[in-house]
């Protein structure tokens, strides 16, 4: 993402930020210079895009290179500080682009054919230079608070660069920032923020050209802007920027509790591989699976092999986890089992409070503990 200095003065600052965003622009018209009409209709330019987007960011860009600048901040702060940034330049740029929106680029991109780049308009390039700024913008934002909250993402796995980009653009959650988004902007661009995100929903299509067409499908929104276009095209892109970055704090954040959830409950641990166990039981108490409990039982996985040097086979080829076995399990051991009865506790409550079915586990669980 844009880098400039926190510390300077406003005007200082408002000026920097302009010239950042003017170079940012300048970038990314050589880049949209390489497309060809047909990479825009198709939405291979969200291929192209990504490379180009996160290639080299991801090597400058790690725990140390944020360290660095803000040693010292708790990560909430300055998630918080980089999200109001990227919002900014977001809106500098939407006043940059907003000439560009007409009804005649609008009819322009429908019939866009698989000719040269050449044969690109000027108009579409110029709404191209502020679709692909956005787009990367919020896939850098959204890569940035993976960073800071510790959430490893692993961009060369194909899975977690999904995450990414679904955390990024709130694929598969657009109905939930929808609602949120009602309430969050200005009355004024409550009508643009609820049409940007309208439509049908992209859920699991793992295509970066389907993707791509996605993006461009709700950018072209602002092309219907009409006169007063530039001061609404500035509110949109700031705010549908502001509310993708409150996404991935949600989503990162989050992950991030559970990853300290789970490398509390492994360090505590007297019986790591009787907490497997033990954990998985209560998760399936309800015959239900929450995206939190699966969340917190890769990571358990995870720590208590990186930590204890545990991996446990059986566990792993399970497909129905039989109570008696765990119990089984849990008789099998003497002593304390306090460490035990507090994960179980603990795994109840991850996705919020415990069900009646897992209460009845963790019942069962405690006399058991109380007999050893």
């Amino acid at each position: 993402m844009i880098e400039t200095p926190i510390d300077t003065d406003a005007d200082g600052e408002d000026e920097a930020d302009r010239k950042a965003v003017e170079q940012e622009r300048a970038e990314l018209k050589e880049f949209i210079k390489g497309l060809s009409a047909d990479d825009i209709k198709s939405g291979n330019w969200f291929t192209k895009l990504s490379a180009h987007a996160m290639s080299s960011y991801t090597e400058k860009v790690d725990w140390q290179y944020f360290q660095e600048r803000y040693a010292g901040v708790p990560a909430d702060a300055v998630v918080d500080q980089r999200i109001k940034m990227a919002a900014r330049y977001a809106a500098l740029e939407g006043g940059l682009s907003a000439g560009a929106y007409t009804a005649t680029v609008a009819a322009t991109i429908g019939s866009l054919g698989g000719a040269s780049p050449a044969t690109v308009p000027a108009a579409v390039a110029t709404m191209m230079i502020d679709v692909a700024f956005v787009t990367r913008l919020q896939l850098r934002l959204a890569y940035d608070v993976a960073v800071l909250y510790r959430v490893p993402l692993d961009l060369s796995d194909p899975e977690d660069m999904w995450k990414l980009i679904r955390v990024a653009f709130t694929i598969k959650s657009g109905e939930a920032v929808r609602k949120s988004a009602v309430k969050a902007v200005p009355a004024l661009v409550r009508p643009l923020v609820k049409r940007f995100y309208s439509g049908s929903v992209l859920t699991a299509a793992k295509g970066f050209p389907i993707v791509g067409k996605h993006l461009l499908q709700r950018n072209v929104i602002k092309i219907g802007i009409p006169l007063v276009g530039v001061p609404l095209a500035v509110l949109l892109n700031r705010y549908t920027t502001l509310l993708a970055g409150r996404h991935a704090q949600a989503v990162f954040r989050n992950e991030a509790r559970v990853i300290e959830l789970a490398e509390g409950l492994s360090r505590r641990s007297r019986h790591p591989q009787l907490m497997l166990w033990v954990a998985w039981l209560v998760i399936r108490a309800d015959h239900e699976i929450a995206d939190d409990e699966a969340l917190l039982m890769r990571h358990l996985v995870r720590v208590v092999r990186e930590q204890h040097q545990v991996v446990d086979e059986e566990l792993a080829c399970l497909v129905d986890v039989d109570p008696a076995e765990v119990w089984k399990r849990v008789d099998a051991e003497s002593g304390d089992l306090s460490d035990i009865l507090d994960a179980a506790d603990r795994v109840a409550a991850v996705d919020g409070t415990a069900s009646t079915h897992e209460k009845a586990v963790i019942s069962e669980l405690r006399d058991r503990c109380l007999r050893v």
